[in-house]
């Protein structure tokens, strides 16, 4: 049993940014459905206008913050058709650390992880391990050139690859989404019409060859904060693999002072 939570440590953090499968975001556009896709470039002023106005609607709906705490309990299913679930403590001081406390059966902290904008660090303190990584460590698991912004705006509930160059949209009774293409994927971004929440994220990567897709889910708005917050998630990625997680986020706070403890004790092995 922990050898496998050792292996959800990089999963859970890294899987949820790593977006790999076969099915191609065309499928998801093209599909028939009861929305009209109006390609831009065939559009009048009102249609460019109505865009942008949601693209920056979007932009303004992203959290702003100083810290970050929450619970948060994971249920995962692997390739395998495993399933496991476990608790962990997430703070997050924002745009320097990420950390994060996994906890095993009888309550007992299994790892402990600190992930800065340069560097990756893994307390395994089941097998009495540590591993210490530049921030590549994220980029080499993930195989994209994933950011420490872009794993923070996963775990807050930011949009990800939202990029300006939005080359048609889709427009039904309650929802608009917006697909663009950026420099590593086209995105296809599902938001509430009323209030431009974020409902649905599809990546399909630019490069054919590569196939690499992920597919976020975005519920369970708490209005609480200030601000809606989402408080459940589930992120579908799949290639040679797949990999289901959920995230329920609980017990959230925002702007606290916190600390991060990451103490290596000395009998500890590095690698």
């Amino acid at each position: 049993m922990k050898y496998r939570y050792w292996l959800l440590v990089p999963v859970v953090i890294i899987a949820m940014s790593s977006c790999r499968s076969t099915k191609k975001i065309q499928s998801a556009i093209t599909k028939k459905d009861t929305s009209h896709v109006i390609p831009v470039i065939d559009s009048k002023a009102d249609s460019m206008r109505y865009i942008m106005d949601t693209y920056h609607a979007v932009e303004n709906r992203k959290i702003n913050f100083r810290t970050f705490a929450a619970k948060v309990k994971v249920d995962f299913v692997g390739n395998d058709g495993k399933k496991s679930d476990f608790n962990a403590n997430l703070r997050m001081y924002k745009d320097s650390m990420i950390w994060v406390s996994i906890t095993a059966l009888l309550g007992i902290e299994a790892f402990r992880v600190l992930i800065t904008p340069d560097s990756v660090k893994v307390l395994n303190k089941l097998d009495k391990v540590v591993q210490l990584r530049s921030v590549g460590y994220l980029q080499d698991v993930a195989k994209i050139p994933l950011t420490f912004t872009d794993l923070q705006n996963i775990l807050i509930g930011n949009p990800v690859y939202l990029d300006s160059n939005i080359v048609s949209y889709k427009r039904d009774e309650r929802t608009t989404s917006l697909i663009s293409i950026g420099h590593l994927f086209k995105h296809l971004l599902t938001v509430s019409n009323n209030d431009y929440l974020l409902q649905h994220s599809k990546l399909d990567d630019v490069d054919p060859l590569r196939a690499r897709t992920c597919n976020i889910t975005y519920g369970g708005y708490d209005n609480r904060y200030g601000f809606p917050f989402s408080t459940y998630r589930r992120i579908a990625v799949s290639e040679k693999s797949k990999l289901d997680i959920q995230l329920q986020f609980k017990q959230i706070d925002f702007n606290l002072d916190l600390n991060f403890p990451f103490n290596v004790p000395k009998n500890f092995d590095r690698q």
